[in-house]
């Protein structure tokens, strides 16, 4: 049989460990009072322009190259794939700039460790 006291240490660091985290997290939330609901539009507009940006220079651009010179493929819809891609690409990166979805969301570091 397994050591009865060994077993409640364990559920005593286990739960010491979930209150240090809920701690932080307690903290970091007190730090970012400025990050209001204008915030978080900002930075929705922010994704979308992203995103939606490539997507359209890729759609003129497809239909600058459609009109030019006619192929079986559909330039227009490649670009546009190819736009709205890269505009994933970039919302992720700002996102991830903003700090705020970072991978101490996920227990995994603690802010000081992102690099």
């Amino acid at each position: 049989m397994s050591d009865p006291g060994g077993r409640r240490r364990e559920i005593m660091q286990k739960f010491s460990r979930e209150v240090q985290r809920k701690e932080a997290l307690m903290i970091r939330g007190r730090k970012e009072k400025g990050e209001t609901v204008w915030f978080g539009l900002g930075m929705f507009g922010v994704i979308g322009w992203s995103v939606a940006v490539p997507a359209l220079i890729g759609v003129a651009a497809g239909m600058w190259i459609d009109g030019r010179w006619p192929s079986q493929f559909s330039w227009t819809l490649m670009l546009l794939v190819g736009g709205v891609m890269i505009g994933c690409v970039n919302a992720w990166y700002w996102v991830r700039r903003s700090g705020r979805f970072g991978k101490d969301d996920f227990g995994d570091t603690t802010p000081g460790d992102r690099g």
